[in-house]
């Protein structure tokens, strides 16, 4: 192996050790998507006793801020409760009034995801 090819081969192997990096760090929501890790994942309990379940299918979500915003964004909506499983894509939203599909829509896709499904358990 001559100079040149090591030197080409250095270059390589801390590019793809940079990549690896950056891309662990957007996975846990600390990187540059969506804003970066600027949303604090929050806690919210229903005051009124829970009257109802919904399953939102989302997508566009890729890591823990994505998650972190969809839950923040249902959160804001009075009477309701969101858990989002970022692996499956979708949202529970525990509700303790009646809210519309048309609400919990509004809120998740003005974060610019996507809502595919809505199921009423």
């Amino acid at each position: 192996m001559n100079v040149g090819t090591g030197i080409v081969l250095l270059c390589l192997a801390v590019i793809i050790i940079f990549a690896i990096w950056n891309s662990r760090k957007h996975m846990k929501g600390e990187g540059g998507c969506c804003g970066g890790g600027g949303t604090v994942k929050e806690y919210k309990e229903l005051d009124a006793p829970v009257r109802g379940e919904k399953i939102v299918h989302i997508e566009g979500m890729h890591c823990d801020n994505c998650k972190n915003r969809v839950e923040h964004a249902i959160n804001r909506i009075d009477g309701a409760v969101g858990k989002v499983n970022l692996r499956k894509k979708i949202a529970c939203v525990r509700y303790s009034r009646e809210i519309s599909e048309e609400e919990i829509i509004r809120a998740i896709e003005v974060l610019d995801f996507k809502v595919t499904k809505i199921e009423s358990r």
